[in-house]
């Protein structure tokens, strides 16, 4: 991770006056041809980069791969806190020598600007199918950051991305993760014989119960921006940045959170990434008596067409694969990889087999290169809304408290109207999601 850049004084104050300057204009659709984003990049040229959201991890794991990579330009930086726009806007430019990236609150002014190609998206969860939408509808290539927070977003996604004919990578690293890249290869080419079953544990929740008594909104925050789509409700210090992965209207808790790794290793092993379980029923508490109300404990089973049966509990965040004829598993985030024998851990996958395509560099490296050969990243929308749904299908098994049955080509709970009602949450006007 790179440290963060010293700023003077001086260079402060000049900044902050000019980020304290931008107006807070009306939400509104712009037509992709007033955008004039309609050309790709040329292969001779830098590809072109706006950040959208410049906090801890936009900063500290997606911008620094940009800013190393050879054909990668970032121009623009956008973040509704100053403190996190300022310290991105200086380290873009300390980088590159200059005074020359742009730096605004409002996601609208990156997408508006006809040179840049492609954006990257490090906002919270609430945000991330709303302004990837509105980039991909004005002609940009977008990396987001997983998950999206309801099923419906998802679809949405996937069809915007395949109408526009635009290139998605769903930001995680996992599919560049040796181990599990080498477990998911084991397991689709047999070597535990037939798939029975996926043991998956995810962490528990790092902090509760959040404070929610109400506090002033801090100097230099656009806290109604940040709300968004968002319902509205008082700033407290517990409510923003990395704590809104603990509350329902922001995000789906660790379930979200860390199952849109793992599950995606789950899915990918099974052959299972671009459909789906049939079935899903499972328990679990909520934090309660403070601001976080996602889920706390769990316990909760998927069944797949094919038979598999995956489970999902928290503790060591690991995976296990069995099958007929022995398991592979890890324990531990990034954890070695186990076998039940030295043949199978050892076995190497020939070519003309099913070796699962991988970039070693990252998703970072992927999404460039695909921006230019225009071919699906390693992790495309279809893909990553299908482990965010695993995720989704997950949390409302636990909320409605009953067995749901899960049609994965209609993407419809069957015969179940109240948790159809569950596939998608309102939103804030005038924040509406728009038409594809």
């Amino acid at each position: 991770m790179k440290s963060r850049s010293r700023i003077s004084r001086r260079r402060f104050l000049r900044h902050a006056a000019t980020t304290a300057g931008f107006a807070a204009v009306a939400p509104q659709l712009v037509p992709p041809g007033v955008l004039g984003a309609e050309g790709r990049v040329s292969p001779n040229n830098r590809i072109a980069v706006g950040f959208i959201g410049t906090g801890s991890h936009g900063v500290g794991w997606n911008l620094g791969p940009y800013l190393r990579h050879k054909d990668a330009q970032v121009v623009a930086v956008c973040d509704v806190d100053q403190t996190h726009l300022i310290r991105a806007r200086e380290t873009v430019n300390d980088r590159y020598g200059n005074e020359d990236v742009m730096a605004t609150k409002d996601f609208r002014e990156v997408l508006a600007r006809k040179d840049i190609d492609a954006v990257m998206i490090s906002t919270p969860d609430h945000w991330h199918t709303l302004i990837s939408l509105h980039a991909i509808q004005a002609g940009k290539d977008v990396q987001c950051e997983k998950p999206t927070l309801t099923i419906h977003e998802g679809r949405l996604l996937v069809d915007a991305v395949r109408k526009h004919r635009a290139v998605f990578q769903t930001s995680t690293e996992d599919r560049a993760v040796p181990e599990y890249h080498r477990l998911a290869e084991l397991v689709r080419n047999g070597r535990i014989g037939t798939l029975q079953r996926i043991e998956v544990i995810l962490p528990k929740q790092p902090a509760g119960p959040g404070d929610p008594t109400p506090q002033p909104v801090p100097a230099g925050l656009d806290y109604d921006l940040w709300l968004g789509p968002a319902p509205f409700a008082p700033y407290t210090r517990d409510r923003v940045h990395f704590n809104f992965r603990w509350i329902w209207d922001y995000s789906g808790g660790i379930i979200c959170d860390w199952g849109a790794h793992l599950f995606d290793t789950a899915q990918w092993a099974n052959d299972t990434e671009r459909s789906g379980p049939v079935d899903i029923e499972g328990t679990g508490t909520h934090w309660e008596g403070g601001l976080y109300n996602t889920v706390k404990d769990y316990d909760v089973t998927f069944r797949y067409s094919n038979g598999v049966v995956m489970t999902c509990k928290p503790g060591n965040p690991s995976i296990k694969f069995v099958g007929s004829h022995g398991w592979v598993g890890n324990t531990g985030w990034r954890g070695p990889v186990q076998a039940s024998s030295p043949a199978i851990l050892q076995s190497p996958i020939a070519p003309h087999e099913h070796p699962l395509y991988t970039n070693p560099k990252g998703e970072h490296d992927d999404f460039l290169k695909c921006v230019r050969s225009r071919k699906d990243p390693y992790f495309p929308a279809e893909i990553g809304h299908r482990v965010s749904t695993i995720c989704h299908l997950a949390n409302l098994a636990i909320r409605t408290g009953r067995k749901l049955r899960w049609d994965p080509a209609r993407e419809q709970f069957v015969g179940d109207t109240a948790a159809n009602a569950m596939l998608d949450r309102p939103r804030r006007d005038p924040w509406q999601l728009p038409k594809v």
